[in-house]
């Protein structure tokens, strides 16, 4: 059985395990501070899911972390039944800042390459100071009130591997290690990502367990 058919048994099977979420969940992507990117492996996943909606990127404000957590709290008051999340570098900050003030059906989380924003980034990108002034920093160390994967890589400029073990640690996440992937984007060769079809089944599993 392929993933996608994986995905599309969610809803029979959480069905039978839980009377809390009938519905097969919606996946609501969560980029990152990019415009966006057609050959991002989310772009890739939103075309290839059933069911699938994409918070769009900013037009201002972008640098924003209120902006950024109130775009994903409109999708999410706009998608009806559960929801899993998949989010990519900033995205992974603005998932983390918006379960600090919200609640929805959001029954877990694939959380991709976190950056460190508590730490100065590579040129080119915002600086520390910038990040602290947009309210990005302190990153949030609460555990996430759903289950949730952190897929971390190996060698990601935004974020050392142990800083990303250390965010999944206090997330209450499970740690998934990548490898040398860089920050799992275009740049890097990620293109396609196949094995996100993986984490979310394995998400959908983690999610029937916590229920």
């Amino acid at each position: 059985m392929n993933n996608v058919s994986n995905m599309n048994n969610l809803s029979s099977k959480s069905s039978k395990s839980s009377k809390s979420h009938p519905e097969q969940p919606t996946v609501v992507i969560v980029p990152g501070l990019r415009d966006h990117v057609p050959d991002h492996w989310q772009t890739h996943l939103a075309h290839e899911l059933p069911r699938s909606r994409t918070v769009p990127p900013l037009e201002r404000d972008r640098l924003s972390r209120a902006a950024q957590v109130a775009a994903l709290h409109r999708e999410l008051m706009d998608t009806p039944g559960p929801v899993l999340l998949v989010a990519h570098s900033a995205g992974v900050l603005t998932t983390v800042h918006w379960a600090r003030q919200h609640r929805a059906r959001v029954v877990g989380a694939l959380l991709a390459a976190p950056p460190d924003f508590d730490a100065e980034l590579p040129d080119g990108y915002p600086s520390r100071k910038e990040l602290r002034e947009h309210g990005w920093s302190p990153v949030p160390r609460e555990r996430l009130p759903f289950p949730s994967i952190v897929a971390a890589s190996r060698n990601d400029p935004l974020a050392s591997y142990d800083r990303a073990s250390s965010l999944a640690a206090y997330w209450g996440s499970r740690l998934v290690d990548l490898g040398p992937v860089g920050h799992l984007n275009p740049a890097s060769g990620y293109g396609r990502w196949p094995r996100a079809m993986d984490l979310l089944s394995e998400l959908g599993a983690m999610q029937r367990a916590f229920t």
